[in-house]
């Protein structure tokens, strides 16, 4: 079990230098990404604690896939295969573990353990010919497989609508409305083949015009409960809610814009800082938007 643990170490060190990142920098980056998030949600609603649970559980729940488990099965012994499972788990929610320690919030973290080490003993079967039903088959595959992957999340921030509705809070509204952007923004990290960039027969900039497009058009769909809800219980915050929906649909073509100013690669940890200073200082997109897609349209012209 150790040299399997040292090994999954080093693949994601290894995965984060091929992004660009320095494993140590990638790490620290991270922990404060998921400190501020998590101070961030306790500081907004009252339902965080519930919110923390469900979040560190689909985590858990994607080591518990079939194909996976099956794959560690036949690696290890069932004693050694359930030990490594409690350890993947147990690794995976120990950040959530220490921030609710932190709050001194004892019972979710019970809840949380109990939990987690359960379904060490179950698998996913994803396997069947069971397969979610989307209405993006016929477009570009990122919200098919991206809808598919984080079911859960948007299943989540639906609840947190409704909830923020029931609970007169707006700001939690908000921020399940974001939640929804930022999910669909995931989408776009990853680039796709190169073949399924060249069988289009556009322009570099009728490509970039089609695809966000396509963002726009999908992650409307996926946003639109959320702001039935919001429009539905918060009428006087009308123009709020636009104002957080323009944002989100500026935001999610600008991640398409930097996808492909450096396609095929992924997205470099520059373009990410970039990023994060247009999202602190939005302001800033007047000047990142075109550079984009500038790049873009030098990096699509070797394909299209």
């Amino acid at each position: 079990m150790r040299y399997y643990l040292i090994l999954q170490y080093r693949m994601i060190n290894r995965q984060l230098a091929g992004f660009g990142i320095h494993p140590a920098l990638g790490y620290a980056l991270g922990l404060a990404a998921f400190t501020a998030f998590s101070i961030y949600l306790f500081a907004g609603t009252e339902f965080a604690q519930y919110i923390y649970i469900f979040a560190a559980l689909s985590l858990v729940i994607r080591l518990s896939e079939s194909k996976r488990n099956l794959f560690l099965k036949s690696c290890f012994r069932d004693h050694d295969h359930y030990l490594v499972r409690i350890t993947e788990n147990s690794m995976v929610i120990l950040p959530f573990a220490i921030f609710l320690a932190v709050k001194l919030l004892l019972i979710p973290i019970v809840i949380l353990i109990i939990l987690s080490i359960t379904l060490a003993f179950f698998r996913v079967n994803n396997t069947g010919s069971f397969t979610i039903p989307t209405p993006f088959g016929k477009q570009p595959f990122e919200f098919t497989v991206g809808f598919r992957n984080s079911i859960l999340v948007f299943l989540l921030a639906y609840i947190l609508a409704f909830i923020s509705a029931w609970v007169d809070n707006f700001n939690l509204g908000v921020f399940s409305l974001l939640l929804v952007f930022l999910v669909c923004i995931t989408f776009y990290f990853n680039p796709e083949n190169e073949f399924y960039v060249w069988i289009y027969h556009f322009s570099p900039g009728k490509f970039i015009i089609k695809k966000i497009n396509t963002a726009f058009l999908y992650s409307t769909f996926l946003s639109l409960p959320v702001t039935i809800v919001l429009i539905t219980f918060f009428p006087g915050n009308s123009l709020i809610i636009a104002g957080f929906m323009a944002l989100g649909y500026i935001y999610l073509a600008t991640v398409i814009l930097a996808k492909y100013s450096s396609y095929p690669n992924q997205i470099s940890l520059p373009q990410f800082f970039i990023l994060g200073l247009s999202a602190w200082f939005p302001p800033l997109l007047i000047a990142v938007i075109p550079f984009f897609y500038r790049q873009s349209v030098k990096r699509l012209k070797e394909i299209l």
